[in-house]
């Protein structure tokens, strides 16, 4: 599928990348609205109207990754709500044995996530997927979402990086463009990010549903 030998570095998105997003669709899709809804007595339907319409107003932004945002838009502890679905927070399964693979055909492995750094923490904490990077950034880190251009200079800068030898790995097409316009040489897209929902349709990129597709072009290059 790619040109190995022209990849020295892959970045690496987090939520539907290499974690399950069943986790955070269901905790910003369900347990938020029920929440909201269990607190200012109102209804269900209500209440995730009332998400709905706090997401749009900062949808692209980097106030909708972070958590300080929405703790004092909706008035809920939502690290403390987090906490309570530690147990739904998984690794995709392929995700350890392609990151080994990576390792050992001598490629560097970046995780770049819009994910608030206590959430990015919490993540780290409850799986093994620190033992698969190299490198870890928060875009609060930048200041910058990845969607933004200033993103990704900050990112090459960081990571004295030849944006042409890195693949990018995304669930979101929006950002897979972004990367793609900062000058990113590879793209690829994640068509199931969350495990219990259907698989999605890329238009603009190649796109796979299992990273074990990859480790025989991996392990030939190792």
């Amino acid at each position: 599928m790619f040109p190995w030998d022209a990849i020295d570095t892959v970045l690496l998105d987090m939520d539907g990348t290499l974690l399950d997003l069943h986790f955070d669709n269901h905790f910003w899709l369900s347990l938020v609205p029920g929440t909201l809804s269990r607190t200012r007595g109102i209804s269900n339907e209500a209440a995730k109207e009332l998400v709905r319409e706090a997401y749009d107003s900062v949808a692209g932004t980097l106030e909708w990754y972070c958590l300080d945002y929405w703790e004092s838009r909706l008035g809920l502890d939502i690290m403390a709500l987090h906490r309570t679905l530690v147990d739904r927070i998984k690794l995709r399964q392929d995700s350890m044995p392609f990151l080994q693979a990576l390792a050992d055909a001598g490629k560097r492995r970046i995780l770049l996530t819009n994910a608030h750094p206590n959430s990015l923490a919490l993540k780290l904490e409850h799986t093994e997927l620190a033992n698969g990077l190299d490198d870890i950034l928060s875009s609060h880190q930048t200041g910058y979402p990845k969607e933004s251009p200033l993103f990704w200079q900050a990112v090459f800068a960081r990571f004295e990086l030849n944006p042409k030898r890195c693949l990018f790995i995304d669930d979101s097409e929006t950002i897979l463009n972004a990367a793609k316009a900062a000058g990113i040489g590879f793209q690829l897209g994640i068509s199931n990010p969350d495990s219990q929902q259907p698989n999605k349709v890329f238009h603009d990129f190649p796109a796979i549903h299992d990273y074990r597709l990859l480790l025989n072009e991996l392990q030939r290059r190792s």
